[in-house]
Formats: C-alpha cells, structure tokens, sequence
C-alpha cells in the first residue's frame, strides 16, 4: 500500500483535548476511520482527509514555492503522542489552517507543477519512486492538490485546526 498522508480535522475542543490526551485523539481517529471504512461515515470524510501516495511530492512542490504553512508534515509535534506510522502526529492550529487555506486557493494547480516534470520527482526520490515514470504522474499530485486545498477551506471556514500524520 505504502505511505499516505493523513489529515484529522478538529474543533478547538477537540484540539486541546488531543494536547492533553494523545491517546485519545488516536482512538477517535481510527474511530473516525473504522466508520468511514464500513460505510457509516457519518460525516467522517469531512472530519478526515488524505492526500494518498502524493504527500510527499505534494511536499516538493509546496517548498519550491515557499509554501507559509508545512501543510504535509504539520508544523509542532503533538507532545507526547506515540508513533502513529512514520513518526507522531503534528498540530497545525486553525489561524495557520486560515493561512494555508487562503494560500492554497491563490495557488493554481498549474503552477504548482509549472517547471517541473516527472522525472525531477524521481530524480529528488520522492516517495513512491516508482510512481515518477510518466508525465501523468503529475495529474496524481494535482488532483491531491486540489482536494486538499478543498479540504483545508472546509477546515479553515469551520475555524478548526488538524492532525496531520504519515502512515
């Protein structure tokens, strides 16, 4: 299956309940998961969000822009939460969400991929290497772009903030 980038949407609540009980907002997220997965979401796909196999091509590409949110990796480390795949989850809190919807929607998917062609991905081994063989690949990574674009504004319009992990 390989690695996915992760998104768990949370109220202002729920956030610092997630600061002080880790354990907690990873029980809601696989919670949150199981549901959508056995097709009782429930509104779940508003609650969760991945970006797929095009995190870290997503993350590139971000950074070749000068991106003003790390909205791949999150931007501070959920003190004392465990390793939920590749490493703990990380807060972005809702002003920086606010951010990043804002410069995520100034940002046309064109020029996100503008100058830039598959083989570069494969040459800077960016995961999954074996995804960069063809131009098309970078439909994937611009289809991602715009869900989570999408997902960020649906986000930032609640005033909510999200975990963001790698597993």
């Amino acid at each position: 299956m390989g690695m996915i980038g992760r998104y768990l949407r949370l109220s202002a609540g729920e956030l610092e309940r997630a600061e002080q009980d880790p354990q907690w907002a990873r029980k809601f997220a696989e919670e949150l998961g199981e549901g959508a997965r056995d097709g009782r979401s429930g509104g779940a796909w508003a609650r969760l969000h991945g970006t797929g196999r095009a995190w870290q091509a997503l993350d590139f590409l971000l950074r070749r822009r000068d991106f003003p949110v790390d909205v791949v990796y999150g931007e501070a480390e959920l003190s004392g939460a465990e390793d939920w795949g590749y490493g703990p989850p990380c807060l972005i809190a809702p002003e920086r969400v606010r951010l990043a919807a804002g410069a995520l929607a100034e940002l046309d998917p064109g020029r996100l991929t503008e100058g830039v062609a598959a083989a570069d991905l494969a040459e800077a081994r960016i995961h999954p290497h074996g995804l960069w063989t063809c131009e098309d690949a970078l439909h994937l990574v611009t289809a991602e772009y715009r869900a989570l674009a999408d997902f960020l504004g649906a986000v930032a319009t609640r005033r909510h903030g999200v975990l963001v992990w790698i597993e």
